[in-house]
């Protein structure tokens, strides 16, 4: 990083290359450097210039990445304390395997551990080796809270090689892990997805942590996804990749993960409560499921009941044949209102009777709290309450101490949401919710759902995720979707909306415009958009040079 006088002002730049001056080409002088040590090196550039096509972002904004907040400072190393053995857990021979190979100088495929429990183990039987032999660890966790308490299972093993990182911390405590991490090698650098662009000394193995999850995407643009970028940077700087967690995804499957998973189940039993063998007006809680709540009160156990969090609508069935209000053409929900959620169309009637009556199969918290606490009492509380039942949304789980019973109410719901991942994402927040369920006889998952032979509810009860997973590449390969196919949303908003997105794309299928609370929304869906992403840079930074605003998400999660 450097300074450089322009506009009667001293601004920060980066330098990414040298050449020789050109006779009459006016250059501005750099006036300093910015700190004590390079924020990138080639290896790392290569990656960034990927991502600034990838992402249709700046290529300035991307190596901004690699910075710390303040500026980089030289920093006395100490010496590390020495690794302990760590055996290698059971069933995941690759634990031990796979260092091995990146020790000896070789680079197998990238690898996924399908499993819920035990990460800190895990990573620790993965990372052991290479710290042992002086080479760093990257490990990106989604939430803060997730990365504290690993960050913490992890020291007490390898005491100061841990070096945590979080958006959390001040700028100082970043600064600080970012120069550690930078000049010291035969660190365990672990931290939330800010971290993926961070140089590392001695840079041996990456892991991620539950990939598949929303956190682990940057919701502004630039859209960065942490696993899109260190599978780039593995491939450039020949480190291992490894993934951890309970659902691959089926991004990490498509791109050839060799998997490893468990010879038994990777959740805990899941019990599914059939909706349909409940009259009409039954409520939002089953008899069943009120009355499986009540014993583990009664037993002076703990249950954490999951509701959905904002910006999903509950579903409705049919009074008069119990089926759950469908859209008669692409299969999303049908709101209060008669309006599909997704492809917007109207329907009055359900599609399977005709009937014109419909009840909620879901509730937000508070209702929720109401409805169970006058049977319980005042035994029911939200998450800051200390109360045995707990309602709360997908947020609440982070950070949640083992429950005895597992519920939710509105499965139908998280499968139906209005976008195409809504299958996918229904089946890893509900094996998340399996799996706060501790073990022993009689806690389990109770799962409400009218439509138990839908694959998520049966991948659920097998407690096997690949199958279903495997099937989610092969249909979306059939549409075109992400990951076999990709696809860029464009959306503007202010004055200067007359961008002519076809013209950009012109070998690419593109859908839109289509009206915004603020703007419109293009969509580009097609094999191969590199060229469509290098067109896109100019034209978007033409419209943000004239104050229109211009939001572009590389690989949406949502349609």
């Amino acid at each position: 990083m450097v300074r450089v006088p322009l506009g009667g002002r001293t601004v920060r730049g980066f330098v990414i290359a040298r050449a020789a001056v050109t006779p009459g080409r006016p250059l501005r002088p750099i006036a300093a450097l910015s700190g004590d040590r390079s924020v990138f090196d080639e290896d790392v550039l290569e990656t960034v210039r990927w991502a600034a096509i990838h992402y249709v972002a700046p290529l300035a904004v991307m190596l901004r990445r690699c910075a710390p907040p303040n500026l980089p400072r030289a920093v006395a190393s100490s010496p590390l304390p020495p690794v302990p053995g760590v055996a290698a857990s059971p069933g995941f021979s690759a634990t031990s395997a796979f260092p091995a190979a990146l020790i000896a100088g070789r680079r197998p495929r990238p690898q996924y551990l399908v499993a819920g429990r035990e990460i800190d183990h895990l990573v620790a039987s993965l990372a052991a080796p290479l710290l042992a032999a002086d080479r760093s660890v990257m490990v990106v966790g989604p939430t803060v809270l997730e990365v504290v308490d690993l960050a913490a299972a992890l020291a007490e093993r390898f005491g100061d090689r841990v070096v945590i990182a979080t958006s959390a911390l001040s700028a100082a405590e970043q600064t600080g892990a970012w120069g550690r991490a930078a000049a010291e090698e035969g660190l365990l650098l672990i931290g939330t997805r800010e971290i993926a662009f961070w140089p590392v000394a001695g840079f041996g193995m990456a892991i991620i942590v539950d990939e598949g999850r929303r956190a682990m995407k940057a919701p502004q643009t630039p859209t960065v996804h942490v696993r899109e970028v260190l599978r780039r940077r593995s491939t450039v700087e020949r480190f291992g990749l490894a993934m951890i967690g309970p659902v691959p995804s089926s991004e990490a499957l498509a791109a050839g993960v060799e998997v490893h998973e468990p010879a038994g189940r990777v959740w805990p039993l899941v019990e599914i409560a059939d909706r349909r063998d409940e009259p009409p007006g039954g409520g939002i809680v089953m008899d069943r499921t009120r009355a499986a709540i009540a014993g583990i009160v009664r037993r002076g156990g703990r249950v954490f009941v999951l509701v959905h969090r904002r910006g999903y609508a509950p579903a409705f069935r049919c009074v008069r044949c119990r089926e759950v209000r469908r859209c008669a053409t692409c299969g999303s929900l049908i709101d209060r209102s008669g309006a599909c959620r997704r492809c917007g169309a109207a329907q009055a009637t359900c599609a399977a009777c005709g009937g014109r009556r419909f009840e909620p199969l879901g509730a937000g918290i508070g209702r929720v709290v109401d409805d169970l606490s006058r049977s319980l009492h005042g035994d029911v509380g939200t998450a800051e309450s200390d109360r045995p039942v707990v309602v709360g949304t997908e947020r609440d789980l982070v950070g949640l101490e083992p429950v005895d019973l597992a519920v939710s109410l509105d499965a139908d719901a998280l499968m139906l949401a209005p976008n195409y991942r809504a299958p996918e994402e229904a089946l890893r927040l509900l094996a998340r919710l399996a799996l706060s369920v501790r073990a022993g006889r009689g806690r389990r998952c109770l799962v409400q759902t009218a439509m138990p032979d839908e694959p998520v509810i049966e991948t659920l009860r097998s407690g096997r995720p690949l199958p279903f997973q495997r099937a989610v590449v092969r249909e979306r390969e059939d549409r075109g979707f992400p990951p076999v196919g990709e696809m860029i949303a464009v959306e503007t908003s202010g004055a200067g909306d007359d961008i002519d997105v076809a013209a950009l794309a012109p070998n690419a299928t593109v859908l839109g415009p289509a009206a915004t609370d603020t703007g419109q929304r293009w969509l580009i869906q097609g094999s191969e958009l590199r060229d469509v992403r290098i067109r896109l840079r100019t034209v978007v930074q033409g419209l943000r040079d004239r104050g229109v605003t211009v939001r572009i998400d590389a690989d949406p999660l949502d349609l």
